[in-house]
Formats: C-alpha cells, structure tokens, sequence
C-alpha cells in the first residue's frame, strides 16, 4: 500500500511540471529584437585643388610656390608680344608719354615657350610683382627703381645689369628677327623662355613663397556681377595714343582683348589674348621727370569689374609694395572673381571707361 502511495505522488509531481503555470495565466513568448539598421556614413568630398592666380582645378597644389612676373614692351612697334597668352593675370600700366607697358604673372613659367620682348622696370610694376610675391623680370629700370633695389637689396633678374645680363647666362638673349618677315630694334629684341626661366629659380633657389605669404583672392564658377550693366564691349582708355577694347563672347564666357584697332595677339601662336576677368582701377598719375616717368598711386582708389557679360562699380586698395591688390563691391564686401585669367587696366582718374 505505502508502495502505492510513492508512485502516485511520483505521477501527480510529473504531471504538476508538465501543465507548467498553475494559475491558468497563458505565459508570453518574447517578441524578437530587430537588428539595428546600419547607415554608412558617406565619405566627405575633398576639397578640389586650385590654381591660386586663376582659381581653376589643378593636379598639384602650387600655392606654396611663386609665380614670376615680366616685364612686357607693348609699343605698337615691337608687337606682337610673346608669351603674352598664357600669363595668368596681366597688368597693363602708362609707361611714360601715353605708352603702356604690360606686367604678364605666370604661375607655371616652365610652361609657356618663349616670353617677350622684355623691356625696363619701373617702381610701380616691380610694387605690383610684390603683391604677388614674385620674381620680377625685366630689362634695366628707372633710376627710382634701381634705387629702390639698392636700398633694400632686392633680388630681381635683370637683363641688362647684373649677373644675368651676360649671353653665357642663358636667361637672355637678342633676336632681332623673332618673328618671321618682321626686323626689330634692338630695343625690341630682349626675349627669355619660360624653360630658362625654371632653370634660372631653380638654380636661385626661389621657388617658395616667403612665409606666411597667401594670395588672398575669392573665385566662383560664375563670377558674373548681380545687379551690373551689358558690358559686352568695353572701351579702356589710357592715353590719347592707347586704348584697350575687351570684347565679350557668350561662347567662351571669355573677354577677347584688342590693342591699336587689331586682335591683342601672342606671337608664339598668333592665339588671341582672352580673359574671364576684366578689372580697371583708376588712380593718379603723375609726372615725375623730364623724360616723361610718371608716379602711380597705387594705394587705394574705384574702378569696374566686368565678367559674364556685366560691369560692375567698385572700389580697390593695395597699401604699401608688399601688399597685394583687393578689390571690393560697392558695400565694401571682397569682390569674387570668376576662374579664369584676369586683366588689370590702371587708367588716370580722368579716362572714362565705356561699356555698351
């Protein structure tokens, strides 16, 4: 009987652990927890490299490296000039007696074939070069310049005084028949190469910029000014005896440049001159010796920007040689460029710049 009882106390605890739960209450069975979603997080898009005269997209960021600017002859006598289409941005100032002269900057000298013809300094170009932290080239100099070199000890490579000067140098060279069927001067027939000009600041050692030394300038794909006038020909004068005459082409988004009634032409390839960027400050100048010199302020002063088809009002300022040109809109924010080449007109207050 006891052996009875045993068992079925065994059976009722077996039948106890398999109906589970006692109070009736159904027992839940546990949702299952989603994975989490995995978003990528996209890579950030690197900055594209920039050339720093013109703001177009470069291989090789060169903004550590100084550019070179020459001095350019523009008597309608010694044209066309070679070179002249590839500088990345030119100056064109009065020389003396209502001439002008043009300061080409390149940022990749080795590029460009030969360059020419190379003519003499003058404070105001060499104060322009400066601004850019470059290596002016030219051909002799007025008597303020060379002073100014003596006084501070500037190197500049000069064809015509100097280590540079002499043939064996290899920087420069006379060639009075530089253009086929045309017989220069030989005040015409200064030329350098860009190759000679890669030789000469490797050689030098002046490739870097100083330190600390940045071209501080702004540029859009679209640097068309909001709010400006047509502007697809604009008339620059200089002189009763030089006027330049930019005009726009829709096609090419580019400004094609004209001189003494032709095509502003590089001699090399006969390629017009042609720029996105069109900038003429107006300022004082003023004779300063009986050979006509003259004195450029460059401190500070209005003018036009024309880019896009439009011309815009602005105002400039450069402060002392080793300060570079800004511009400014008229509520006095940094004016953008677009990318591209630009030309910088410095015209006397009292020229009227024509745009139609």
């Amino acid at each position: 009987m006891k052996r009875a009882i045993c068992l079925f106390s065994a059976l009722l605890l077996l039948l106890t652990a398999a109906c589970g739960d006692t109070t009736g209450e159904p027992t839940a069975t546990p949702e299952a927890t989603p994975a989490p979603e995995i978003t990528a997080t996209p890579e950030p898009t690197p900055e594209p490299i920039r050339e720093p005269l013109t703001g177009l997209p470069c291989d090789q960021d060169v903004s550590a490296l100084r550019p070179v600017a020459v001095m350019l002859n523009n008597l309608k006598a010694a044209l066309p000039q070679q070179g002249n289409s590839q500088a990345d941005i030119i100056y064109e100032v009065l020389a003396e007696g209502g001439i002008t002269r043009m300061l080409g900057v390149y940022q990749h000298p080795e590029k460009v074939g030969l360059i020419g013809s190379v003519r003499s300094a003058r404070q105001y170009y060499w104060e322009l070069a400066q601004g850019h932290d470059a290596v002016y080239i030219h051909a002799g100099g007025s008597p303020e310049f060379y002073e100014t070199k003596s006084r501070l000890g500037l190197f500049t490579v000069d064809g015509v005084n100097g280590s540079y000067a002499y043939a064996g140098a290899g920087m420069f060279w006379r060639d009075r028949e530089r253009i086929p069927g045309h017989r220069y001067a030989v005040e015409h027939s200064l030329l350098t190469s860009g190759e000679a000009i890669a030789a000469m600041l490797s050689k030098e050692d002046k490739t870097a910029h100083a330190e600390g030394y940045q071209y501080e300038m702004a540029f859009a794909d679209d640097g068309t000014p909001a709010g400006g006038q047509n502007a697809l020909t604009v008339t620059v004068p200089f002189s009763n005896y030089k006027s330049g005459v930019f005009r726009y082409d829709a096609a090419t988004g580019l400004y094609a440049v004209e001189e003494y009634g032709q095509p502003y032409l590089d001699g090399n390839d006969n390629t017009q001159v042609a720029v996105t960027n069109l900038i003429v400050a107006q300022t004082t100048c003023t004779v300063v010796d009986g050979s006509g010199r003259i004195k450029v302020d460059l401190s500070s002063g209005s003018g036009w920007f024309a880019c896009g088809g439009k011309i815009v009002p602005i105002t400039w300022q450069k402060g002392d040689a080793s300060q570079q040109l800004r511009y400014f809109n008229e509520d006095g924010s940094p004016l953008t460029l677009g990318r591209g080449k630009s030309y910088v007109c410095i015209i006397p207050t009292n020229r009227t710049v024509t745009a139609e």
